[in-house]
């Protein structure tokens, strides 16, 4: 099993599908970092040879910020719009959707389970 960027990549999964379980490289990057190495995006993982997998290595290292780095990135950027008091940074701050979806109904995700809010039945 190849480590790279600190994650076990699949064995038994193609060059292109295993890299993207590394956490910041989508499909599009996946791509683009097999083209670079010069290895065929339909190569299974365990077929790499040890070079192979070295130049994996370097080329996510030099081009892309990935796993812990860019969850702290992340996390970063969502505090700093908390602490400026913008609108995205009090949607965060609420638990409700940043990205201007509805909330009557549905955004049942960020709200949680429903309470529901009645009346008691009167005699």
């Amino acid at each position: 099993m190849a480590r790279i960027a600190g994650v076990d990549i699949p064995n038994e999964k193609n060059v292109e599908i295993a890299l993207t379980h590394i956490y910041g490289i989508g499909h599009s990057s996946a791509r683009k970092i097999a083209e670079e190495a010069k290895v065929g995006g339909v190569v299974k993982v365990k077929d790499l040879t040890e070079q192979q997998v070295q130049s994996l290595r370097e080329i996510i290292e030099r081009s892309y910020a990935v796993e812990g780095d860019l969850r702290s990135r992340v996390t970063m950027n969502i505090k700093r719009l908390m602490d400026t008091g913008s609108y995205r940074g009090l949607r965060h701050r609420r638990g409700l959707p940043v990205r201007g979806q509805r909330t009557r109904t549905n955004a049942r995700t960020r709200k949680g389970p429903k309470r529901t809010v009645g009346s008691k039945k009167g005699k």
